[in-house]
């Protein structure tokens, strides 16, 4: 599945959820991750800018765990991050862990996070609070296959296109001189 990434950061988060609410945006997801990061000795993966991930989900809403097993590949970064996305639910993520290991990859970072997710038509906005020791700061990312209704989405929360950005969380903690648990 192809697509459009973008974020915003910095976002103050209770005016963004105000403004989610009077959009009536339905709130999808409420949950804690954690997202181990896979790639092989040589960084190959992370360094064009994709990877692999064992994503482990607590499922605020519902009440559940869930384990899933994803590879994401950048296909450009221009005005938005285009990427390549395979994901599948898996029963166990210590198997998945397993063979990812098995395929010569290596635990490269693992990241905690809370995530609120909104629907809006079809595009998923979704409020990222990492661990502080990863992202000392909140923002929030836009998924979409449509850049129309993405305009749409932006402008009915009180921002534009010049707000985003469609560089990698790396990219960005690069910028700013935050270095991450790995120093990737």
């Amino acid at each position: 599945m192809k697509e459009l990434e973008t974020r915003i950061l910095d976002i103050d988060l209770d005016i963004l959820r105000n403004n989610l609410v009077k959009i009536n945006a339905e709130k999808v997801k409420e949950e804690n991750q954690v997202n181990n990061i896979f790639d092989y000795p040589d960084r190959r993966l992370l360094n064009e800018k994709g990877y692999a991930r064992i994503r482990i989900v607590n499922d605020l809403i519902n009440n559940k765990i869930v384990s899933y097993m994803t590879t994401k590949k950048m296909l450009s970064q221009e005005r938005f991050k285009v990427m390549e996305e395979n994901e599948c639910i898996i029963e166990d993520g210590e198997v998945g862990k397993k063979i990812f290991y098995s395929l010569g990859l290596e635990l490269v970072q693992s990241i905690k996070k809370y995530r609120e997710s909104y629907k809006y038509k079809n595009t998923l906005i979704e409020i990222d609070i990492n661990d502080k020791s990863f992202c000392p700061f909140p923002y929030v990312e836009f998924e979409t296959s449509s850049e129309q209704e993405l305009e749409e989405v932006l402008e009915l929360l009180g921002y534009s296109l010049d707000d985003t950005t469609s560089k990698t969380i790396y990219e960005i903690l690069s910028e700013r001189n935050i270095q991450t648990e790995k120093g990737l």
